[in-house]
């Protein structure tokens, strides 16, 4: 269950129109396109609609599909998974279980330790840096 409770009108003004329709209803940004496909730097990436923390830099890989690949979330009880049975596919949908924005899909074919790989729309996720110790 959802702890943020918002109506749908709230969340079109606290989000853009883009992050809209990712978040709230489940489009998908195109591959290659996105804020954070090709950044590695250390951090945690936050939900974009509600600040939950969901996956940490360290757990990110390239797995040259276009879209930020996780092999593991920092605690999978943040995260929901639900069978999509749209577009012709059978995938597993993960949301945010804070807010339920959209952000992505789960699939079997990432790396060790898990053999997850988190497909996420970098437009549903806030990347904060790792805070660096003075003098670095």
């Amino acid at each position: 269950m959802s702890d943020v409770k918002r109506t749908e009108g709230e969340w079109r003004e606290i989000l853009t129109p883009e992050e809209y329709r990712v978040l709230r209803e489940k489009g998908t940004e195109r591959a290659f396109t996105g804020e954070y496909w090709n950044t590695y730097e250390p951090g945690t990436y936050s939900c974009r609609a509600c600040g939950a923390e969901l996956f940490r830099a360290d757990h990110k890989f390239e797995s040259h599909c276009g879209w930020p690949s996780f092999y593991d979330s920092i605690d999978r009880s943040r995260i929901h998974e639900t069978v999509d049975n749209t577009h012709g596919m059978r995938r597993v949908e993960v949301t945010c279980a804070a807010c339920g924005g959209h952000l992505g899909h789960i699939f079997p074919d990432g790396p060790k330790p898990t053999g997850d790989r988190y497909c996420i729309n970098s437009v549903s996720l806030r990347f904060q840096p790792l805070a660096k110790a003075p003098g670095e």
